[in-house]
C-alpha cells in the first residue's frame, strides 16, 4: 500500500488574477506549475500549514478563504491529496525563495501551464473563475 501524504495548495487570486508558481528545476516534478503550498505536518489543521507553507516559500501572508476541492494523485513515492483554498494576500507581495518564477494569469489562461499532476483537477475547476 503506498504511502498517503496529505498537502495543502493556495489560489492566491488578486484583481481578478490567480498566483500560478514554477516549481525550482532541483525539485521532485522541476519546472512544472503548482498552486504554493506544501505538507500538513502533524497537529496543523490544513489553513495553519497552508500560511506557513506560503510564509516560507513565497515570504508573503495571507488570508486563507473558502475551501476548493480536495484531489488525489498517485505516483511512484505515493499518493497526495491535495487540498487548496482560495487566498488573499495580506499586503506583502510574493517572493521568490524555492520556485523559478511567478505569474498573475486570468483563469482561462492557467490551462497553457504545464501543470504539476495533482493540480490539474483544481485548474480545470477554475477555468470559469471570475473576481
Amino acid at each position: 500500500m503506498k504511502k498517503r501524504i496529505k498537502v495543502t495548495g493556495a489560489v492566491l487570486t488578486r484583481n481578478g488574477l490567480i498566483l500560478a508558481a514554477q516549481r525550482g528545476q532541483s525539485k521532485n516534478q522541476g519546472k512544472l506549475w503548482e498552486f504554493p503550498g506544501g505538507k500538513i505536518e502533524p497537529g496543523e489543521t490544513p489553513e495553519e500549514a497552508l500560511q506557513r507553507e506560503l510564509h516560507e516559500e513565497l515570504r508573503c501572508d495571507a488570508h486563507v478563504g473558502k475551501f476548493i476541492t480536495t484531489t488525489e494523485f498517485e505516483y511512484d513515492f505515493g499518493i497526495v491529496e491535495l487540498s487548496t483554498y482560495f487566498c488573499t494576500l495580506n499586503g506583502s507581495e510574493p517572493q521568490l525563495t524555492e520556485h523559478e518564477q511567478i505569474k498573475w494569469l486570468r483563469a482561462s489562461e492557467l490551462a497553457q501551464l504545464d501543470w504539476a499532476p495533482a493540480d490539474i483537477p483544481t485548474v480545470k475547476l477554475l477555468e470559469n473563475f471570475t473576481n
